[in-house]
């Protein structure tokens, strides 16, 4: 009877033992999963503001680019040449939400001709983007804009951008209400008055969107 009892508490302790791995694996990839998610959606107290996009990658690039003029600029269309996206924001109670549309070089960028100081960039709200020259800029870009003579992404901490994220501020807000919704349409080229390129070169940038509730 002993030995039974024995085997028995033996075998509750590996029961338990399995238990407790199961839940920590469940723990570390609940975990894993919503770091994953964080890159498109913020999460916070009293609301949520999220981005969707239908492109492969969250993001535009250009590869071996020439320069253009704006009017040529403005009237690109088509995969790769345009990045559409939708920012939409939930908003609980009377609370309001500070947001900013980040554009962020990618690391990868190396090349010495497409660089912050020579691509041009141009948001517009692609519900009344007419895909020509007289389309209507937004946010900073309400003309085409060099890069990296917008607004440092520092200067948006008040929607919860990260310190020293290294990006430009394309666009800020405030949400307010049980729902919002806003669609954008990203342009970029590379400007007429860089040089262009004498080797291949690609340079690509990463669009986030980023929330944070004000204080009540």
């Amino acid at each position: 009877m002993k030995e039974n009892n024995n085997s028995k508490q033996v075998l509750l302790s590996v029961l338990g033992v399995a238990i407790l791995v199961v839940a920590v694996v469940g723990v570390s990839f609940a975990a894993f999963t919503y770091t994953g998610r964080g890159q498109v959606e913020n999460i916070i107290t009293t609301g949520s503001i999220t981005m969707n996009y239908d492109e492969p990658e969250n993001g535009i690039k250009l590869t071996d680019a020439l320069p253009m003029t704006d009017p040529q600029g403005k009237a690109l269309t088509g995969l790769n040449n345009t990045f559409d996206f939708t920012v939409t924001a939930s908003v609980t109670g009377s609370a309001t939400i500070d947001y900013a549309i980040i554009a962020i070089p990618d690391e990868g960028n190396s090349g010495t001709a497409l660089t912050d100081a020579t691509v041009k960039v141009y948001l517009t709200d692609s519900t009344t983007d007419t895909d020509d020259a007289s389309s209507t800029g937004v946010g900073n870009t309400t003309s085409p804009a060099i890069l990296n003579t917008l607004a440092s992404s520092d200067t948006a901490s008040s929607a919860g951008v990260p310190s020293s994220l290294g990006g430009y501020v394309l666009a800020t807000g405030t949400y307010s209400g049980a729902s919002n919704t806003d669609s954008y349409r990203l342009r970029m080229w590379m400007a007429d008055t860089a040089t262009a390129p004498t080797t291949s070169e690609t340079y690509k940038l990463r669009v986030n969107v980023y929330g944070q509730a004000n204080a009540q």
